[in-house]
C-alpha cells in the first residue's frame, strides 16, 4: 500500500447513474482545503487560482456530472484518444488511453452555479457498478493536469516534461486508489477471489477463512458477533438519499452495504488505507482476539499477519500462467503471444519466520514486468537469470509476485483457421493445428478445446470428421474437443486437422444500416420497443453489447472488433509440469529463518486466456506497430 495515499471521498454508482453508496473523509478534506488556501494565497494569477475548489460535490451533483461525461465521452470509460467529438478540457482531449481509468468530472455546483473540475477520479467497473475513488493530490499536481487537458497539441510522449505520464509517476496515491477501488468492487459483488495454490494431499486445504480460523488454533474460541455499524449522516449515503425520485434505486443489498461500511471503517480509518486485505479484516472482525493471541516480544508483527499460525507446518508455491495469443496466419501480420503469470503461495509456518529462495527464469529478454507483494524484500536485480527473494509470509493463500513475460518454449498451439460462406446459410471451414511442437517432458496437456462461436447465427447442423477428438454443437457454436479432460497427453507433438461445413438458420429481415447511426441496425420486429430502448441508452458500449446478443449480423454494427461474428475461433487448454515463461522455483533451495525443517511443495498451472485464431479468409482487427 503506497505510504502517501489518502482518500478524499469515494462513490459507487449503478448502471442507471444513481449513487448507491458514498463516503467522504473529513480529515483528508480539511487537508485539501488548507492546501488550496495556501496555493491560492501564493498564486498571483487569478485564473490560475480559480481552478482550485475545496468543496466536494453532493451525490446528486456527482451523478449528474458522471452521466454528462458518459454522453460527452461516448461511454463510462470514454474514448481514451482524441477524436472529432473531443472538446478542450475533456478526458479524450488529453489523448491518452489511461484517461479511460483516471478520469475528471466537471461538476456544476448549486451554490455558485459554476462548473468546477475534479481530478483524479480512479474509475473501476465491476458488474453493474461504477466505483469512483478520489485520492488526495497536491494543488500543484492538479494545476499541472489543468494545463495538460487544455493543450492544443495532440499526443502524450512518455517521459517528456509536462506529459501526463510524468505527472502520474509523481502520484503513488493513484496506485493506492486503484487498489481500494478493486477491493470495493469485489465486496459489493460478493466476489472475493482467493489465489489458487495446488497441493498434493493435505487434510486442511480449505478456503482462506478456514486457514485463518481452524488452522491457527482459534476455531474453538467463541466468535464474537460484530456490532452493526451505524451509517454516519455526514459521511455515508445510501440509495435512499441519492438520485432522482422517479429513477429506480438499484444498488448493493444491505449485507453488502454493511460489509462496505465495516471494511472502510476498519481498513482505511480517516481516509488513509492501512490494510485493504478483505480476508484479514473479515477474520479479525469475525474471530477477534483472545488472551492467547499475544504478539511476539522479540519481533514486530506485520499488519498482513494478524494471527500467528499454529499447526503442522508446510510451504506451498504454485506458478499460475495465463497465455493470450492472436494467430493470423498472414505474412503481413505477425502473430502475437504473451503470458501473464503470478506466483501464489501458502505458508503455514510457526511464528514470524522469513523465507528466502532463488527465483529462476528472470531473463530480461523474457520477463517484461515484475511486481511483488508488500511482504517481500527484493534487492535490485543485477541482471542474469536468478533473483533472490525474501519475504515474511501472511496467512492463507496470497500472490507473492506478478509478471508479464514472453513464451520461452515456443507457441503451444499454432496453425490456421479458414472459413468461407459458400452460400448465405452455409459455410465451409478448415482447421490445421499443431499442438506442443518441440515440447518435452514434464510438460503435459490436460485438455484442449477449439470453439467456433456464431452468436448471430443459429447452427442447424454441421458435417465433418476431425483427425482427432470429438465434435458437438449448440445453437450458436461448434465445439471441437481435441483432448478431453481426464485424458491428458504428455509432451509430444500432435497434428490435428478438421475440415467440414456448418449450416445456419436463415437470416432475419433487416433494415439497411445507416452510416454513423446505431439505430439503423434495429430489426423490423419489435422495432418500436428497441428504438425506445436505444433512445434511453446513453452508454454506447452497453447498447452495442445488447445488440450483439441479438441474432443480427455483426458486420452491420460497424464495430471494428465485431467484423462478421464467425471470423474467429477460440482455443481453450490447460497444461502442467512446468511454466511456459521459464519461471521456476527450486524447492530444495528454499531457506527458512529461524531454521526449521518444513516440507516445500512446488507446482505449475498454465491456462489459456484469449487465445484467438482469426479466420485467414476474413477481415481481422490489428493494431499497427511502429517500424524500427
Amino acid at each position: 500500500m503506497p505510504s502517501s495515499c489518502s482518500i478524499r471521498a469515494l462513490w459507487i454508482l449503478n448502471n442507471q447513474d444513481t449513487v448507491v453508496f458514498s463516503r467522504r473523509f473529513s480529515v483528508v478534506e480539511r487537508r485539501w482545503s488548507v492546501a488550496c488556501k495556501k496555493a491560492n494565497e501564493k498564486s498571483t494569477d487569478n485564473q490560475d487560482s480559480s481552478v482550485l475548489f475545496s468543496s466536494l460535490p453532493t451525490d446528486l451533483e456527482l451523478a449528474a456530472a458522471f452521466a454528462d461525461r458518459k454522453k460527452r465521452e461516448g461511454s463510462a470509460h470514454g474514448y481514451g484518444i482524441r477524436v472529432k467529438q473531443s472538446i478542450q478540457g475533456s478526458d479524450s482531449w488529453v489523448d491518452d488511453p489511461i484517461m479511460r481509468h483516471i478520469v475528471s468530472l466537471h461538476v456544476k455546483k448549486e451554490e455558485d452555479g459554476e462548473d468546477h473540475t475534479f481530478w483524479p477520479f480512479v474509475l473501476h467497473t465491476k458488474g453493474q457498478y461504477y466505483i469512483l475513488v478520489l485520492p488526495f493530490v497536491e494543488p500543484v499536481h492538479f494545476k499541472a493536469y489543468s494545463i495538460i487537458c487544455r493543450r492544443p497539441d495532440c499526443g502524450n510522449a512518455v517521459g517528456v516534461d509536462g506529459s501526463l505520464s510524468s505527472l502520474l509517476l509523481q502520484l503513488p496515491c493513484i496506485t493506492g486508489a486503484f487498489m481500494v477501488a478493486h477491493v470495493l468492487g469485489d465486496i459489493i459483488t460478493s466476489d472475493i477471489p482467493e489465489p489458487e495454490v495446488v497441493v498434493s494431499a493435505a487434510p486442511s486445504v480449505g478456503g482462506l477463512l478456514d486457514s485463518l480460523t481452524g488452522s491457527i488454533g482459534i476455531s474453538a474460541r467463541p466468535k464474537p458477533v460484530a456490532a452493526p455499524v451505524a451509517a454516519s449522516t455526514n459521511s455515508s449515503t445510501v440509495a435512499g438519499s441519492s438520485g432522482s425520485l422517479d429513477s429506480p434505486k438499484i444498488g448493493p443489498r444491505n449485507p453488502e452495504k454493511d460489509a462496505l461500511r465495516s471494511f472502510i471503517s476498519t481498513a482505511m480509518p480517516f481516509g488513509t488505507p492501512l490494510d485493504i486485505s478483505y480476508s484479514n479484516i473479515s477474520a479479525i472482525r469475525t474471530s477477534g482476539f483472545s488472551s492467547a493471541d499475544v504478539p511476539p516480544v522479540d519481533s514486530k508483527q506485520p499488519a498482513w499477519k494478524p494471527y500467528l499460525f499454529k499447526g503442522k507446518q508446510r510451504l506451498l508455491f504454485t506458478i499460475h500462467e495465463i497465455v493470450n495469443a492472436t494467430m493470423y496466419d498472414r505474412d503481413e501480420i505477425p502473430d502475437s503471444l504473451s503470458i501473464s503469470g503470478q506466483v501464489n503461495c501458502r505458508a503455514e509456518l510457526d511464528g514470524l519466520p522469513d523465507v528466502l529462495f532463488p527465483l529462476k527464469g528472470l531473463n530480461s529478454k523474457q520477463v517484461e514486468i515484475l511486481s511483488f507483494h508488500p511482504c517481500a524484500q527484493v534487492p535490485e536485480q543485477q541482471g542474469g537469470d536468478k533473483q533472490s527473494v525474501m519475504f515474511s509470509p501472511p496467512l492463507g493463500n496470497f500472490v507473492l509476485l506478478r509478471y508479464q513475460a514472453y513464451c520461452s518454449l515456443g507457441i503451444p498451439i499454432k496453425g490456421f483457421y479458414q472459413l468461407s460462406m459458400v452460400s448465405e446459410n452455409e459455410g465451409a471451414f478448415l482447421f490445421k493445428l499443431s499442438l506442443m511442437e518441440g515440447y518435452k517432458s514434464p510438460l503435459t496437456m490436460e485438455f484442449c478445446t477449439v470453439t467456433m462461436p456464431f452468436p448471430r447465427r443459429k447452427v442447424l447442423a454441421f458435417e465433418g470428421t476431425p483427425s482427432i477428438g470429438t465434435v458437438s454443437h449448440t445453437d450458436h457454436s461448434v465445439e471441437w474437443k481435441i483432448i478431453t479432460s481426464g485424458r491428458g497427453v504428455g509432451a509430444k507433438s500432435i497434428e490435428a486437422t478438421f475440415p467440414g461445413t456448418v449450416k445456419f438458420a436463415p437470416w432475419k429481415t433487416q433494415r439497411p444500416a445507416t452510416s454513423g447511426s446505431l439505430q439503423g441496425i434495429i430489426a423490423e420486429e419489435d422495432s418500436d420497443t428497441e428504438m425506445e430502448s436505444a433512445n434511453n441508452m446513453v452508454n454506447v458500449e452497453e447498447y452495442l453489447m445488447e445488440k450483439m446478443n441479438k441474432d443480427l449480423p455483426a458486420v452491420d454494427l460497424e464495430e471494428p472488433f465485431c467484423w462478421q461474428a464467425y471470423n474467429y475461433a477460440k482455443v481453450s487448454f490447460k497444461m502442467g509440469g512446468t511454466s511456459l515463461s521459464g519461471m521456476t522455483i527450486d524447492s530444495k533451495s528454499v531457506n527458512i529463518f529461524p531454521s526449521a525443517k518444513v516440507p516445500v511443495e512446488f507446482s505449475t498451472q498454465v491456462h489459456s486466456g484469449d487465445y484467438i485464431l482469426w479466420n485467414t479468409l476474413g477481415k481481422v482487427p490489428v493494431a499497427a506497430t511502429p517500424k524500427n
